[in-house]
């Protein structure tokens, strides 16, 4: 145990003086900081060695995102230790102290090294992403731009035209020029009006119209030769299977979403944990590299002047 430092009053008066040493704070949160960059270029490194865009080769993805995590915690120990270990063993010494107050010093220092060199490094990664973040957003605003261009023309019953350009009153018009018997239409034509047809359905509530259901089987009687009746039978299995497509898209889309979630919950917790290990060690090796401090002794030259003693012979006396 750290005991209470023997210097006499007339040293130093350590009741006016700050306990913090922010000099050897800050060199041990560029040390933390610094060591932190490269654990995690050599992690992201390591990832990429292991990953192969080839089937059944190189790292699962469970097991990407379980070396992941515990690199994250080696990472944040190490450097968190080397920046805590840093900042106790460079700070000053106080004199005239009990040792439970040098302990809670040297904790603090250790946690305040950890704190700095925390900020520093989100900020760096912040502003490097942020370009990266950047390009994303655009892309998924153009992305978003796109579906929501096709979610109004779906509910319009919009199908392209031979331009390339959506026409979201498509299927209004041709129930304009609709009659009992379908006329005689080329192919483009019909695929633009059962597409249409189609895409209105499932825009509302999915239940094909009666009236619509009744025309598509027209069209289709008239260029495959079937009857109505088997025309009718057809289009209600296309469009069942149009449905089912429409049913398991969404439920894909349902899934990534919850896995995506699920994936950034145990990122945030586990990140969450690294944390707390890093503040820990901090402290713990800024205690170490205290002790190690207060018990380091200078060893003076004959004729050496050390400011406020001069000395004639070698001697040891401990560090101030």
């Amino acid at each position: 145990m750290i005991t209470t430092a023997e210097y006499p009053s007339a040293v130093t008066d350590g009741s006016n003086r700050s306990g913090v040493s922010w000099a050897a704070i800050f060199a041990g949160a560029a040390g933390a900081a610094a060591l932190s960059l490269i654990l995690v270029i050599l992690g992201a490194g390591l990832g990429f060695a292991a990953t192969s865009p080839w089937a059944n080769e190189g790292a699962s993805a469970k097991a990407l995102g379980i070396t992941t995590i515990i690199w994250l915690l080696v990472t944040q120990i190490l450097a968190s230790g080397l920046g805590g270990y840093i900042a106790g063993r460079l700070r000053v010494k106080w004199a005239n102290l009990h040792g439970d107050e040098v302990y809670f010093r040297d904790t603090a220092h250790g946690f305040l090294a950890w704190a700095v060199a925390t900020l520093v490094a989100f900020t760096l990664i912040i502003s490097t992403a942020g370009n990266v973040v950047s390009a994303g957003a655009q892309a998924g605003a153009s992305m978003a731009s796109g579906v929501v261009t096709a979610a109004g023309a779906a509910a319009g019953g919009a199908a392209a035209n031979s331009d390339g350009t959506s026409d979201p009153m498509g299927y209004f018009v041709d129930s304009l020029f609709r009659t009992d018997g379908p006329s005689s239409v080329s192919e483009d034509a019909a695929n633009g009006v059962a597409s249409r047809i189609f895409t209105k359905a499932m825009a509302g509530d999915g239940t094909l119209n009666a009236d619509d259901r009744t025309y598509l089987a027209q069209l289709v009687a008239q260029r495959t030769r079937l009857t109505q009746a088997e025309a009718e039978a057809r289009v209600d299995q296309v469009y069942a299977q149009v449905q089912k497509t429409a049913q398991d898209a969404k439920v894909a889309a349902q899934e990534a979403a919850d896995a995506a979630a699920s994936a950034a919950a145990w990122t945030a917790l586990w990140t969450f944990v690294a944390l707390l290990c890093g503040a820990f060690f901090a402290s713990l090796a800024a205690i170490f590299g205290g002790r190690q401090r207060d018990q380091a002794r200078w060893i003076d030259v004959d004729g050496a002047d050390y400011g406020d003693r001069h000395v004639t012979r070698t001697t040891t006396a401990p560090l101030r």
